[in-house]
């Protein structure tokens, strides 16, 4: 029987594995809201007494103990970070009482609840992120490069880099993990470039801004990629000898169709993610470079695989145009498809439980021949998705390892 970590190398090789590859949770891709986790743990009598450690803040979600990754036959961990989202470290923890729910969070974690229930996180004087009254995650509601619309002004951007404590704690925890646990490791590098414009300048205005303002964008994806592959130079150093993947972020696609054309895709991203997604298979050929890029995103994949993309996550199949059999037949020998296992906008949401093992049933039937398949849901496991459904995902996953 191969171990997890072979089991994930396999897969990535486009070799069929022992059995299914699975992934319970190892990411915020691919992960579990903590208000979910909370009534999991409970629903299966497990970790009942220890308060559920919020580990990512923008999402609320947590990363699940080794105990319910074993539950649910994860071959993956993530190598954590020490200071996930919003630069707040996670040294030490304290209780807080989120929407009528007792979690662990960074005692520097101070969100201000609003008179109507929201949760407001203050930073240098305004408010970066918020979250509803009745809420499961934070949403952005500042872009602070909103009136920026010159080239001349982009040099002047701070555009930081990961700090050496935070490359420290990688080092120290890949190691650690890799040692102590059997498991395939993956690290998320959570720099952007398309995303990180529209988080920067907000939605619309960046899509403008690309179309009438190319130069200045351009500059500002330059800027970008520069000091990102001194930060992936810095990190693999410490890191590249443990992990079997590294995860990158961003967003193309909208339900119904990709957000920006191939042509644009094509001018103003591709080279960029070419440039840091060859880096790493040029100097680290066994770290697979993964991409979550979710919705309708079929006409981009021939692009996002030139530009150096080997696993593509979350495999969005109740998107326009993202039918899991086209997929597989025209893209299963060059990319792995990490997901895509249970449809959770729809059939987690308002099917039984029946129809949902039996979406499962077919979609690992699908994807799984020949392997290049690691099963994980489409996206996170939101916080009002039912327990039972949950584990009835999973442990449908677990018949095809009999």
């Amino acid at each position: 029987m191969e171990t997890s970590r072979e089991r994930i190398r396999k897969t990535l090789n486009h070799q069929q594995p022992d059995m299914l590859a699975i992934d319970f949770a190892s990411s915020g891709s691919t992960g579990i809201s903590s208000f979910c986790y909370d009534k999991l743990k409970r629903y299966l009598n497990m970790e009942r007494e220890q308060l559920t450690k919020v580990y990512d803040l923008w999402l609320m979600q947590t990363l699940p103990s080794l105990e319910m990754v074993e539950r649910f036959g994860g071959d993956i961990l993530q190598v954590p970070h020490l200071s996930p989202e919003f630069g707040i470290p996670w040294k030490e923890g304290k209780k807080m009482n989120i929407h009528g729910t007792d979690f662990l969070v960074p005692k520097d974690f101070n969100p201000v609840r609003r008179e109507d229930g929201a949760l407001e996180l203050w930073q240098e004087g305004r408010v970066v992120a918020r979250m509803p009254a009745e809420g499961y995650y934070f949403d952005c509601v500042t872009h602070p490069y909103e009136d920026v619309e010159d080239v001349s002004e982009i040099d002047d951007l701070e555009i930081s880099q990961m700090t050496d404590d935070e490359i420290d704690y990688a080092a120290w925890m890949a190691k650690k993990l890799y040692y102590e646990t059997d498991k395939s490791l993956m690290y998320y590098y959570p720099r952007k470039i398309f995303e990180d414009g529209i988080q920067n300048w907000g939605f619309e205005n960046f899509l403008v801004q690309m179309i009438v303002n190319p130069d200045m964008v351009h500059r500002y994806f330059q800027r970008l990629t520069e000091v990102y592959l001194k930060d992936l130079d810095r990190l693999l150093t410490r890191i590249g000898n443990y992990i079997d993947m590294i995860r990158f972020v961003d967003d193309l696609g909208s339900q119904t169709a990709p957000m920006i054309s191939a042509e644009l895709y094509r001018e103003m991203i591709k080279p960029y993610h070419r440039k840091l997604f060859h880096y790493i298979r040029d100097r680290y050929p066994e770290v697979k470079v993964a991409l979550h890029c979710c919705g309708s995103i079929k006409p981009l994949i021939g692009d996002l695989i030139e530009a150096g993309v080997q696993v593509l996550n979350p495999v969005q199949i109740s998107a326009h145009d993202m039918e899991p059999e086209e997929l597989k037949e025209r893209f299963g020998d060059e990319i792995v498809f990490w997901g895509g296992g249970a449809n959770m906008q729809f059939t987690a949401e308002r099917g039984s439980i029946g129809e949902l093992k039996r979406e499962v049933r077919q979609l690992i039937e699908i994807f799984q021949p020949g392997g290049g398949f690691i099963f994980s849901q489409v996206h996170a496991i939101q916080g009002n998705v039912a327990p039972e459904k949950v584990t009835a995902i999973y442990e449908t996953a677990l018949q095809y390892r009999r």
